[in-house]
């Protein structure tokens, strides 16, 4: 089956990618995250999963970002909200139905997204939302079980890929710690 891997950042990719390969899937990598601030930080992560596509050997679509158009539809009004509250889940919700919408016109099967790999992001949620836009066309893999981040970190580790700090809005950047 050909797969649209929703993909945030190369190294949340790193591990997905070895999962679907191994299922039998053929993915094509979507980098779509409009969400990404600033625009330095989207070219450094796109920069990074362009890396990331030609060691794999894999396709890459990078979808054009409008983080004003992104404020506008999914942080108005939410500036506020903690990781994990309804801010992302409005991003997860944009995020996915691009990527559906990306899948249908490239002619793929289904659909699945990186972000099920990360500790910091609620799984079932995620795939509550990729079901609501397409139950028959959502690959519904939750890309942390089995240690799969562990593994996205040695992966990364492996191919020298840049890990950024947070998840890529303005209002989930964190000071970091000295």
């Amino acid at each position: 089956m050909t797969v649209l891997l929703h993909t945030c950042c190369a190294p949340c990719a790193t591990h997905c990618i070895e999962v679907l390969c191994a299922l039998g899937h053929t993915p094509t990598l979507f980098f779509s995250n409009a969400n990404i601030a600033p625009e330095s930080e989207f070219y450094r992560r796109a920069q990074e999963v362009t890396k990331l596509a030609n060691i794999a050997n894999l396709p890459l679509i990078i979808d054009n970002p409008d983080h004003s158009e992104w404020l506008a539809r999914v942080a108005a009004g939410l500036e506020s909200e903690p990781e994990q509250g309804a801010r992302c889940a409005r991003c997860f919700q944009y995020a996915l139905q691009r990527s559906h919408r990306q899948m249908r016109a490239s002619g793929l099967d289904a659909f699945t997204t990186t972000l099920t790999v990360s500790p910091h992001k609620l799984s079932d949620l995620i795939a509550r939302i990729g079901r609501e836009i397409s139950e028959s066309e959502y690959l519904n893999l939750n890309f942390k079980k089995q240690g799969g981040f562990m593994r996205s970190l040695e992966l990364s580790e492996e191919h020298d890929l840049y890990r950024q700090h947070y998840c890529g809005c303005e209002f989930s950047m964190r000071p970091l710690a000295d």
